[in-house]
């Protein structure tokens, strides 16, 4: 027989973390799913429960961790502004001191460890697309650092561990994702700009929507974190993982309203400190690397995560 594997998924209560539970407990893995419920929400994984191979541990990652496991995926962390940046030193704790305990973890198990990195270490990039072998264009200082800066510091360790104590890592660099599970307060614009559309609020745009961002289905994008981990050791990443087609935020809105039949008003306020102007995944590595692309369009992306809202949106009406 072969021996069922057992995965730990930090962060995995989550939006993400709980589509990559559920993906692998269907490939016949055995999960031990850690979170803190900062973001993640219990709800998101009630449906696991009671899976005979699915157990939930709550505990915060930037304290130490004595489990056992053959593989890690790190996704422990608040990834929309609005949360990264209520605590950004815990912020920053989760990001470092988490990369710290799951490194030291998987140096002692000998197990593959994969780091959800993101794209906003490319910060406001100078470069458009953005390869992995773009450094970036990071405020070190500014209000969104300490997810950036965060995250930028996690990839460091995770590669000198590489280096230094021939760690089994995965590097993957997420851009924009969105699908069912994001909160409803998640702070995300696809988020923010769905649940005002149902309520009939007005969309609100920062600046004059002609910033763009690459948005990629949930679905999709763990397809590609699960081929990432199970390429050979010798495949360290970092690997871009995103849908390459480009949308300006006013486009974004403007199909939201079409798919609600929604008859809010635009509302236009201030850009935020540091919010990129451009984002959009050079995505030739994952092609050539894990033969992964998105397949799923933006409009039937959007669909499927309305309905989710509009559900959830019910259900809370119902209870008050």
């Amino acid at each position: 027989m072969v021996e069922r594997p057992r995965i730990l998924v930090t962060g995995g209560a989550g939006f993400l973390g709980s589509h990559l539970c559920e993906s692998l407990l269907a490939g016949g893995a055995e999960i031990l799913c850690l979170d803190n419920f900062f973001t993640g929400q219990r709800a998101n994984i009630l449906h696991l429960l009671d899976h005979k191979n699915f157990e939930l541990m709550r505990h915060d990652i930037s304290q130490p961790l004595y489990v056992e496991c053959d593989e890690i995926y790190n996704l422990a962390c608040p990834a929309s502004p609005v949360h990264y940046q209520f605590d950004p030193v815990q912020t920053t704790k989760t990001s470092v001191l988490g990369a710290i305990n799951v490194l030291g973890l998987a140096k002692r198990l000998h197990a593959k460890v994969l780091q959800a990195s993101t794209s906003e270490v490319y910060g406001d990039p100078a470069i458009h697309p953005q390869p992995e072998s773009y450094w970036g264009n990071v405020n070190p200082i500014g209000s969104r650092a300490c997810y950036d800066e965060g995250k930028r510091c996690a990839e460091t360790l995770f590669f000198d561990y590489w280096r230094q104590h021939r760690a089994r890592i995965k590097v993957v660099r997420i851009f924009n994702t969105y699908g069912p599970r994001m909160k409803l307060n998640d702070g995300r614009v696809v988020s923010n700009f769905i649940v005002q559309a149902l309520r009939g609020e007005p969309i609100t745009i920062y600046g004059d929507g002609s910033q763009t961002r690459s948005f990629c289905y949930v679905d999709d994008l763990v397809a590609g974190i699960a081929r990432l981990m199970a390429t050979p050791d010798e495949v360290t990443g970092p690997v871009n993982l995103g849908n390459p087609s480009e949308f300006t935020i006013l486009e974004l809105a403007e199909m939201i309203l079409t798919i609600t039949g929604s008859k809010s008003q635009i509302l236009r306020k201030p850009l935020p400190e540091d919010d990129p102007k451009q984002r959009k995944p050079d995505i030739a590595l994952a092609r050539q690397t894990l033969g992964w692309e998105p397949t799923v369009p933006l409009r039937e992306g959007l669909i499927r995560t309305i309905a989710y809202f509009d559900t959830e949106l019910a259900r809370g009406a119902a209870t008050q």
